[in-house]
């Protein structure tokens, strides 16, 4: 399969959910344009009082459309843009991604994941149960977050859906995805 943006989103207000847009246009060191979250260092409300100053490594939110057909499966009703996600993905295996891999999206963008979203209590006004159903459990017991990465942007762009996403990976040694 190939790896396409199946949507694009953003949102100029601090809400969870985020209205699709024909194309969005990512700013190199800054996040996604014309979004509440775009910024150098911390923009999430719930992040700023214990880490304002600090580097945005949540400049653009990624989630895999995959994830929303699981999600279907189980009695919910998921779309792009609901979940907060600027880009929504699809044959990319996003939550399998080292950290500092890069993703060329479209013509001229690139985003370099910096690690794993931490699903919060905000997706459960949404629907209820929605935050537990992006956590799971693996054969040892860790914890498994599924609710997409975060990355900041390298090179900016206009970025739609349909376009392509090639990947690019980082030198070994690979370091998996933590919370960000």
């Amino acid at each position: 399969m190939t790896a396409i943006v199946m949507a694009v989103s953003r949102s100029p207000t601090h809400s969870l959910t985020k209205p699709n847009a024909d194309t969005i246009r990512l700013l190199a060191g800054l996040g996604v344009d014309g979004d509440a979250h775009q910024g150098a260092t911390v923009q999430h409300r719930s992040r700023i009082e214990r880490f304002g100053g600090t580097p945005n490594l949540r400049q653009v939110h990624l989630i895999h459309a995959e994830l929303f057909d699981e999600l279907r499966e189980t009695g919910f009703t998921i779309s792009p843009g609901l979940m907060g996600e600027n880009v929504t993905t699809r044959g990319v295996d996003l939550l399998g991604l080292p950290t500092g891999a890069r993703l060329h999206l479209g013509k001229e963008a690139v985003v370099e994941v910096t690690g794993l979203r931490n699903p919060c209590r905000q997706l459960d006004k949404l629907q209820p149960g929605l935050m537990a159903a992006t956590l799971a459990r693996d054969a040892a017991g860790n914890l498994i977050r599924k609710a997409g990465i975060m990355g900041i942007v390298l090179a900016g762009g206009e970025v739609s859906e349909g376009d392509a996403i090639a990947i690019e990976l980082p030198p070994l040694p690979h370091q998996p995805l933590a919370p960000v």
